[in-house]
């Protein structure tokens, strides 16, 4: 099973006319994604490749059923690309930008919030349930099809975590990018909750960083409400307060959001943390194992 897309998904890229939404559009058609139109204001009536433009999110789902719109547009201009796919009705946003302004941001949210549209991102690698739909920037040979489910607030981390686990015969049910900015649509609890009722999904993975308290959050819910065993990799062990990690997100402030609080916290509700990332396939092929017997 899946969560979030699967099969049948119909997506819409905004910004398909750019290098970047061209690009990545081919590749997400390539992993088998129902691409099935594609917005660039002003540039309505071209093609990339065989997928049709049009000038307006409105208009695209004039013509084609819309379940998910990927952004691929300038920071400054997210907020307009955000409204625009919200007000026309998609339910399902993939906010690749990094850094969109931090009000532009809570605006977005809180309109999706109104509407509700589910917001994944921004700065995010996307979302993928492996072998049936990908929507994002991830690299499609390491989502091959498993019983790992993955959330993650980094996206490099979890190309190398994902590849491990395909190298080791593990592969993912699906695999969702929260986005490293300070202010995101999903967090992890959203997404454990999701993981707790599909059941193509054995074993979950979080994959967390310093900064903020969304780990312990999670903690204290997978405590309460998680029945799945959970294993996790803290990204920033050595990162010194004060100073920011890559992400927007990733800072100790006020001695809040340190990589001993989040591990102690994950560690006490039962969940073992990776020292290594290479350590995650050896803790999910016990935990199947274990789960087997």
């Amino acid at each position: 099973m899946s969560i979030f897309v699967d099969e049948n998904t119909k997506v819409l890229i905004q910004g398909i006319t750019g290098n970047q939404g061209a690009f990545h559009a081919r590749q997400m058609v390539a992993y088998g994604t129902k691409v099935v139109a594609g917005v660039s204001p002003g540039k309505g009536g071209q093609k990339v490749d065989d997928i049709p433009v049009y000038n307006s999110v409105k208009e695209a789902m004039e013509h084609h059923q819309i379940d998910a719109s990927i952004l691929f547009v300038p920071a400054k201009f997210a907020k307009d690309g955000a409204f625009e796919a919200i007000h026309a009705g998609v339910k399902l946003l993939i906010l690749i930008p990094e850094h969109i302004p931090l009000h532009d941001a809570m605006a977005i949210m809180n309109f999706a919030r109104a509407k509700g549209t589910t917001v994944i991102g921004p700065n995010t690698f996307g979302v993928v349930s492996s072998g049936k739909c990908k929507i994002g920037i991830m690299p499609n040979q390491y989502f091959v099809p498993g019983p790992v489910g993955v959330v993650s607030r980094s996206g490099t981390l979890s190309y190398e975590i994902v590849g491990s686990l395909a190298a080791a015969g593990l592969g993912t049910s699906t695999v969702v990018g929260l986005g490293g900015d300070r202010v995101v649509g999903l967090n992890f609890i959203d997404v454990l909750a999701r993981f707790e009722k599909d059941p193509g999904t054995e074993v979950i993975v979080l994959v967390g960083e310093i900064g903020g308290t969304a780990e312990e959050e999670a903690a204290d819910y997978i405590s309460k409400h998680i029945s799945k065993p959970v294993l996790a990799y803290l990204a920033g062990k050595s990162a010194p307060p004060g100073k920011r990690m890559g992400h927007a997100g990733a800072i100790i402030e006020r001695g809040m959001g340190t990589f001993e609080g989040k591990v102690k916290a994950l560690n006490a509700v039962g969940v073992e943390v990776a020292t290594l990332t290479f350590e995650v396939p050896e803790l999910v092929s016990k935990v199947l194992l274990k789960k087997a017997m």
